[in-house]
């Protein structure tokens, strides 16, 4: 079986090409072969060392895949080891989903779609009418969460991305505008994955009871401190957010996810997907979604 695996931690030119057995599932497991495994950020993390220590390798990343059980059912599935021709996966952490849904769209609902609803739902908790600033509008997370605050009741979506081709997708996935920074006027919620300058020059940008939530630190510079204080004079929360323990909440996982399948289903939501690299280009993978250089949800097909 192929799969890709790295022996030491490093950037993507750590990820090899190997031919290792089949994995054999345990008793409440199943062996699923893979359509389609999807790229998260996490997984650069784990090749980098962030994630994992030494004695974790060598190692298969992948953490969600879209494929078909030894007796027939299409599933998208929680994996550990998804960068390979075939997987196993707990009974439990396996969603059946429909022969016509799209592998990539499929997969773009897990990490990202469920991290776009949490954010909004349990950490922002948007209401009704508030203005709502995407950070990274053209990326996996940033493309659904504009489109899920639009059907959330936000009463204007503004999105920010780097090049003028993410803006113009931005804005047809429902944007009312790409902005920059400093904002022209206040917003009530802004959703933030890139850390540092951006992540300052938002919180000045916040309303009075706004929420900046913060997901991430794409821009690898070190988060800057908060005080308390000045939070104090803008009368507003910065709200830290992880998917793991947020979906280990009752209630977190199923419901959000089938509400976002439905969604697609209907049209209401669209996924964008990066076109697929081959499972053998997974460094490539790596290299561009760090780079900026991918929109919407990456995804490996062996």
């Amino acid at each position: 079986m192929i799969a890709i695996r790295f022996d030491r931690f490093g950037g993507p030119e750590v990820l090899t090409v190997v031919d290792v057995p089949r994995p054999r599932p345990r008793p409440g497991e199943v062996l699923i072969t893979v359509e389609a495994a999807g790229v998260n950020f996490a997984d650069i993390h784990q090749v980098d060392g962030s994630y994992l220590d030494a004695g974790a390798l060598p190692h298969i990343p992948g953490s969600e895949v879209v494929g078909r059980t030894e007796d027939g059912r299409r599933v998208l599935a929680r994996v550990s080891h998804g960068y390979a021709q075939q997987a196993v996966a707990k009974e439990s952490a396996l969603t059946e989903i429909p022969e016509d849904l799209d592998a990539g769209a499929a997969l773009a609902l897990l990490v990202q779609g469920l991290t776009a609803w949490h954010l909004l739902r349990t950490a922002a908790r948007i209401r009704a009418g508030e203005t709502v600033v995407v950070h990274s509008a053209a990326g996996g997370v940033g493309t659904l969460a504009v489109q899920l605050a639009r059907q959330f009741g936000a009463g204007r979506v503004w999105a920010q991305a780097s090049t003028p081709g993410k803006r113009r997708l931005a804005l047809d996935l429902g944007a009312d505008a790409a902005v920059g920074y400093p904002l022209a006027e206040r917003a009530d919620v802004i959703l933030d994955a890139v850390g540092g300058e951006l992540f300052d020059s938002a919180l000045d940008s916040l309303a009075p009871g706004g929420r900046l939530v913060s997901y991430g630190n794409s821009a690898r510079t070190g988060f800057t401190p908060v005080d308390p204080a000045r939070l104090g004079r803008l009368n507003a929360a910065v709200v830290g957010f992880w998917l793991r323990p947020t979906l280990a909440a009752p209630g977190a996982f199923t419901g959000p996810l089938r509400e976002l399948l439905s969604l697609t289903a209907h049209g209401s939501l669209k996924p964008v997907v990066h076109p697929a690299y081959p499972l053998a280009e997974a460094r490539r993978a790596h290299e561009d979604l760090v780079a900026r250089r991918t929109v919407g949800k990456v995804v490996l097909r062996p």
